[in-house]
């Protein structure tokens, strides 16, 4: 996956930094990486993201944050897992 260099590029929805709210870092582009998992080893991952509400993607997420927090090794400026769905409506509105 290529990243662009034009930061307009990045950001189709004309959302950039500057039209955040203010306090909030701007949303990066999340990183994508190929997995190979023994078939068994996903089935109980998926079975385990189930039980608990998420997708096996996003409970892959939550035992590497969690690892990684436990070993001392997850960065401090790392945000919150994203929420699914639509974003919230912001209260700056144009109208």
């Amino acid at each position: 996956m290529t990243v662009p260099s034009d930061p307009s590029a990045a950001d189709p929805g004309g959302t950039s930094a500057k039209g955040s709210a203010p306090g909030r870092r701007p949303p990066q582009q999340r990183k994508q990486m190929l997995l190979r998992l023994d078939p068994l080893v996903h089935d109980a991952l998926a079975r385990w993201a189930g039980d608990e509400l998420r997708s096996a993607n996003a409970q892959i997420e939550f035992l590497l944050r969690r690892a990684l927090a436990e070993a001392g090794r997850l960065p401090g400026g790392t945000g919150p897992i994203p929420r699914r769905g639509r974003p919230p409506a912001s209260d700056d509105s144009e109208d």
